[in-house]
């Protein structure tokens, strides 16, 4: 199990346990995290999971796709460096341990 820590925007964190190869946002939905909206159900189709993600966890992330990318640009909070897409980021041993922190537009 891959552990991931999200921590909301008063600073609430919730520590999970996701399976190998689940999108960290499938693993924030399945352990009822607030501020994962998941509009879209993980097709990449809104913002509404979006994660900044710890800068030290930026360089194990595979890159941010173009369909990514685009979406991050109409999500509600500004974007920035860390931001991320969280249905975009599959859960591997290679992340145990993650970041993400939640944006305030969320809830």
């Amino acid at each position: 199990m891959i552990n991931v820590t999200y921590v909301e925007f008063n600073g609430a964190e919730h520590e999970v346990e996701a399976k190998p190869g689940v999108s960290l946002m499938e693993a924030a939905r399945s352990n009822n995290v607030p501020g994962i909206l998941a509009d879209c159900g993980g097709a990449c189709a809104c913002a509404t999971c979006h994660v900044m993600v710890e800068p030290e966890w930026l360089g194990r992330l595979p890159s941010v796709s173009e369909e990514e990318d685009t979406m991050l640009e109409f999500g509600l909070e500004e974007r920035t460096e860390a931001s991320r897409l969280s249905c975009q980021i599959q859960a591997t041993a290679a992340l145990d341990g993650i970041v993400l922190r939640l944006p305030e537009s969320q809830y």
